[in-house]
């Protein structure tokens, strides 16, 4: 009997469950990396998404772009963007991936992340990473190499704030009044990933985190990338669960047969190999995926419906 770290979260429940394999999305979906996405495109293909049963939208945390970072789109803000993704949607999970944390202020983070639970109706998992970028720390005037500590710091204020009862954590010293922050979350907390290793070792994030969200690398090095999590899981959370998803850029080729090809942080194949790629992440223990839609050179609508119609079936099943 595995310890669920939030039983009476039916969206985390839903993405990660042992021995099976979720399938979700990364937003924006494109056909080409553009440097400004129309929202009302996005929108559309976000509610298609729901409509076919996938699992989740991620968004992420891009505040300012420069020529140095390899992603030139230009992405929404996340807390306005998960608010107009909660109006055009109704079942499908809302995940960040990942608020870079120590940018921001702990409690802000937490209000935000409160506030678009409830928007969605108790669809949020919130998850939180360090931060990569020196030059965007620079602009923020906040010190790099700090980053580590100030997660920790900053998770340890947003994880009371949205935990059940909210606790507020003062900056320094006493609080000199007891503070509550309303309205508190659908299903009682929300629940927190550590997206990318965030400077931290793989005990902590076990120890703290509902899950671990990580990056694309090749089977192989993945595999040994879940042994450790699964190690570090068995030394310091015994008998508990915890969730491992990894993401991967996504080129659907439209002859199911096409083989496998590595590309940039992903593949680009046919759905039969695609199927056999999926099965082989479920049987190393993965339980979510996301799939990141861009340069498809393919309609994005008709890769969301053959994988609706073809895969999501094989892995989707209570």
């Amino acid at each position: 009997m595995h310890d669920h770290p939030a039983p009476g979260h039916p969206s985390f429940h839903r993405l990660f469950r042992p021995e099976r394999l979720s399938i979700g999305l990364v937003m924006p979906m494109t056909e080409a990396i553009v440097r400004t996405t129309d929202p009302a495109q996005q929108f559309a293909r976000a509610a298609l998404a729901d409509r076919l049963g996938f699992a989740a939208l991620w968004v992420r945390d891009v505040p300012l772009n420069a020529p140095s970072y390899p992603d030139p789109a230009g992405h929404f803000d996340p807390w306005v963007h998960l608010g107009a993704l909660a109006a055009h949607t109704h079942t499908i999970a809302l995940v960040t991936g990942a608020i870079v944390s120590p940018l921001r202020h702990p409690l802000h983070v937490a209000k935000a992340a409160m506030s678009a639970d409830v928007v969605s109706n108790g669809r949020l998992i919130l998850g939180l990473g360090s931060g990569d970028r020196p030059p965007e720390f620079a602009a923020f005037g906040r010190q790099y190499p700090e980053r580590a500590r100030h997660f920790r710091q900053h998770w340890e204020r947003i994880a009371a704030a949205l935990g059940s009862p909210s606790r507020i954590l003062p900056d320094e010293g006493e609080a000199h009044e007891t503070f509550e922050m309303r309205p508190g979350p659908v299903h009682g907390s929300v629940p927190l990933l550590t997206v990318g290793s965030a400077q931290q070792t793989l005990e902590w994030i076990a120890r703290n985190a509902a899950g671990w969200a990580t990056y694309h690398r090749p089977l192989e090095v993945q595999r040994g990338r879940f042994t450790l999590w699964r190690n570090a899981v068995d030394r310091v959370a015994t008998g508990k669960f915890r969730s491992f998803s990894s993401a991967f850029n996504l080129r659907l080729d439209e002859d199911p047969d096409a083989p496998p090809e590595a590309i940039a942080l992903g593949y680009q194949l046919g759905r039969h190999a695609l199927i056999d790629l999926l099965e082989q992440h479920r049987s190393m223990g993965v339980h979510h995926v996301m799939f990141n839609l861009t340069e498809t050179r393919r309609p994005v609508e008709d890769i969301l419906e053959e994988l609706a119609r073809d895969v999501l079936p094989l892995f989707h099943r209570d």
